[in-house]
């Protein structure tokens, strides 16, 4: 039977690359932020039903993330109905690649996990984590970030501490030593599980 483990952790706190880190050893992950991009971008399957509803959100046939965000921030009750729109959606999507794949471990990359209960279908949820100074320097490093911005992310984030009280497995982000052996210890673990 194949392990699903869930791979979340707040922004940054190294879950991209810890994701990446799974992919180099061969593990098949499912990206939840790069689904979403493509059902956004041309042709894209939620471009047209984004569009019916709000027509000025789609630009050169695809739907424009900054014009979403501008009307969600006029409007917070908006991201409601989208989420009812691109949910349903991004589902498929996972649903899928699990078909697709004969794997004994599959790795599902989702920043808001628990924030979509995402842990009720996964057999175990895996939560990067690095201390907050470690966290805020790495998100002030990324170009145009504010302060502002950063806190407003959190805000809408699960705490670091429930994070981690939630999870089945946890990853201190530190090195990218350390964590990619503990990556690959972690590995071996699960499909040692499947094997058995």
């Amino acid at each position: 039977m194949t392990h699903l483990l869930g791979l979340t952790g707040s922004i940054g706190m190294g879950k991209s690359t810890t994701a990446q880190m799974f992919r180099d050893a061969g593990v098949p992950v499912w990206d939840a932020d790069a689904t979403v991009h493509d059902l956004y971008a041309t042709g894209g399957a939620a471009v047209a039903l984004i569009g019916a509803v709000w027509p000025q959100a789609v630009v050169d046939n695809a739907v424009s993330r900054d014009i979403l965000k501008q009307i969600i921030a006029n409007k917070p009750a908006t991201l409601h109905k989208i989420e009812y729109i691109v949910h349903p959606l991004v589902a498929a999507s996972r649903r899928a690649f699990i078909a697709a794949h004969d794997d004994p471990l599959l790795v599902f990359d989702i920043p808001l996990l628990f924030e979509t209960s995402a842990d009720k279908w996964l057999t175990s949820v895996l939560v990067v984590t690095a201390p907050p100074d470690l966290q805020k320097l790495r998100v002030m490093a990324r170009p145009g970030m504010t302060d502002a911005q950063f806190a407003a992310i959190l805000s809408r984030q699960t705490p670091d501490a429930e994070k981690r009280a939630r999870a089945d497995y946890l990853i201190e982000t530190r090195t990218l030593d350390g964590t990619r052996a503990a990556v690959q210890d972690l590995i071996a673990d699960l499909k040692g599980q499947t094997d058995a």
